[in-house]
């Protein structure tokens, strides 16, 4: 079923407002042909996978970055089921460790960055530094950064220093054969309090949640600005942002499927080049003799 996605890219440069983009959309689909197409997606994914891999040019960085409760970890589980283990690695990045806040704030993502050949997907990423502490400033003093002894001193050229390095780091990973795909998840505001009251119902959901989740809830307008600046200042041709409806789950799930395989197909991978029909039919006649 065609779903057209550009709509869903931010433009560089473009002025975002989420308002603009949907949360609610089923992109055509009912929940049992959204499981039809996802499951032709994980078949499809799994043929790029392995060629992907043996190929061994590039690099795959898929960047979640959500709301709480918008579905991030159900995306990976089932737009990522069929991939080889071998080929594919989830981080997912907590709060900073006294060792992490010992080196610069994008360390412990680079150290995580996929080598050629391999899928990498960040569950929450290096964006967290423009987002939750853009929110919570004075968790920036945490880092101990020269000049910025106080909350008063980060101001907004602070923020464009941190999107300027991010942009620069990424068009770097670039040049140098990774590819980057980053995914906002968009979930309404009534739909993440249905999901918290689920949670909180149902005793084998109650490990999902946390009373930190109230609190960023009760921060959204200013999470809102954050994620608008985020997604204005740092979707680039090389590493595009897309806004995926998340309020139903199965087309959140397609849409990153279906995102993911249009640049694998994009691409000119192949299978390395197998030895010469002579040395082949040579280790065949060893091999028949023994």
């Amino acid at each position: 079923m065609e779903f057209d996605y550009s709509k869903l890219r931010v433009r560089e440069g473009a002025k975002v407002s989420l308002k603009d983009f949907p949360t609610c959309e089923d992109g055509g689909h009912t929940k049992k042909t959204a499981k039809e197409e996802i499951e032709r997606n994980i078949q499809e994914l799994k043929t790029f996978q392995e060629m992907f891999y043996a190929d061994d040019r590039y690099s795959l960085l898929i960047i979640l970055q959500a709301r709480d409760a918008a579905g991030k970890d159900g995306v990976i589980r089932h737009v990522m089921s069929g991939i080889n283990p071998q080929g594919c690695r989830v981080h997912s990045f907590k709060t900073p460790t006294k060792n992490e806040l010992e080196h610069d704030y994008f360390w412990r993502h680079y150290i995580a960055l996929p080598q050629r050949g391999m899928i990498e997907i960040f569950n929450r990423s290096h964006y967290e530094n423009v987002l939750a502490t853009k929110v919570n400033p004075q968790w920036i003093l945490n880092e101990r950064i020269p000049g910025y002894g106080s909350v008063e001193n980060i101001d907004q050229q602070f923020w464009d220093a941190r999107y300027e390095d991010i942009n620069a780091i990424e068009q770097h990973l670039h040049r140098n054969g990774m590819l980057i795909l980053k995914f906002f998840l968009n979930i309404s505001k009534e739909e993440q309090k249905k999901r918290f009251i689920s949670r909180i119902d149902e005793p084998d959901k109650n490990w999902k949640f946390s009373p930190a989740d109230l609190q960023a809830r009760e921060q959204w307008d200013d999470y809102e600005k954050a994620f608008e600046e985020m997604l204005e200042k740092t979707s680039k041709p090389y590493a595009p942002w897309y806004v995926i409806p998340a309020d139903k789950k199965f087309f959140a799930r397609v849409a990153v499927g279906d995102i993911i395989l249009a640049l694998f197909r994009s691409l000119d991978l192949r299978y390395p080049p197998a030895e010469s029909p002579e040395i082949l039919a040579k280790a065949r006649e060893i091999l028949l003799k023994q």
